[in-house]
């Protein structure tokens, strides 16, 4: 048996392969190389680089799909798995790191830190420009409430913020999250807004220019979930106009942003990173164990 992990994997991960007396592959083959090459595999552990179609998987003989990371949407799975291919992510081995990362933007927006930072590289001392707000007694509404949101729930209610959630998933009491009946209540209701949920592409974006009317003026949005959930055209007017107070943004429409992003990424009130959500060494570690027993144990069925 033979795994291609075709967008890198860390050392641990490749130890528990190497372990498991399969042969394992980690250079990288460029997406339109694959058709050719990749019949040589019986599995391919991708990140958010490669992306795996419909025309792919007819052109191989693959047994296994593995993410190293949580959202598929550059997987066919539907389709892989109606032709009998496992396949297999990570959903909760990133939780923490992209959990702090809702938290490092929360941070900059509310005190600043991004913006005075270039201010006193430009020889600036901004002090009396950058009154910030406190976490502490906000409330912070949850859209969506799997792995990541429990844990951005945890350390909300450790700096004493109030948590509310819409979403289907079961939410115990005991972790003193409000429910709320439906995404206009939660977004009436809250300080902050972040979005932990996948990307309907049918549908479209969940925060557009209607939802954030219904959200209180002075708000703060952060999406570290998945680009395209977020109307960015709806989210720029919105800073623009004053409507909302600031964004935090990891996830993007294109990635990597095209010149068309420019002027939303530049805004003053929003606080940018480029898809780092699980890019921290803790993170890098626990997906790569995670996902190379996953698809390991779907070789050995």
């Amino acid at each position: 048996m033979r795994i291609l992990a075709n967008d890198g994997l860390s050392q641990e991960g490749i130890d528990v392969i190497k372990n498991a007396g399969i042969e394992l592959d980690t250079h990288h083959i460029p997406q339109e190389e694959l058709f050719e090459k990749l019949n040589n595999y019986d599995a391919i552990i991708v990140r958010s680089a490669t992306t795996v179609r419909k025309d792919l998987i007819d052109a191989t003989k693959l047994k296994v799909i593995g993410r190293a990371g949580v959202g598929m949407d550059n997987i066919d799975v539907a389709y892989a798995r109606e032709k009998g291919i496992a396949v297999v992510n990570t959903p909760g081995a990133s939780s923490i790191s992209v959990a702090e990362l809702v938290f490092a933007h929360l941070f900059s927006l509310c005190r600043y830190t991004h913006r005075s930072t270039h201010a006193m590289e430009n020889g600036e001392w901004p002090k009396k420009d950058y009154t910030g707000i406190e976490l502490t007694g906000k409330t912070i509404g949850l859209i969506g409430y799997g792995n990541i949101a429990k844990e951005v729930a945890k350390r909300a209610l450790g700096l004493g913020m109030k948590v509310c959630s819409y979403s289907h998933s079961e939410i115990h009491p005991e972790q003193k999250v409000d429910v709320c009946n439906d995404l206009n209540e939660l977004l009436a209701k809250s300080d902050f807004v972040s979005l932990h949920i996948p990307l309907d592409k049918e549908k479209g974006a969940t925060i557009g220019e209607a939802e954030i009317a219904k959200m209180k003026d002075g708000a703060i949005l952060i999406n570290c979930a998945r680009g395209g959930t977020v109307d960015e055209a709806a989210l720029l007017n919105a800073l623009k106009s004053g409507k909302l107070a600031g964004a935090g943004i990891d996830v993007w429409t294109n990635e990597p942003c095209t010149v068309a992003q420019t002027e939303l990424i530049n805004h003053p009130n929003v606080s940018a990173t480029p898809h780092i959500g699980g890019s921290t060494n803790e993170a890098q570690d626990r997906v790569g164990i995670e996902i190379a027993e996953r698809v390991v144990a779907e070789l050995k069925k």
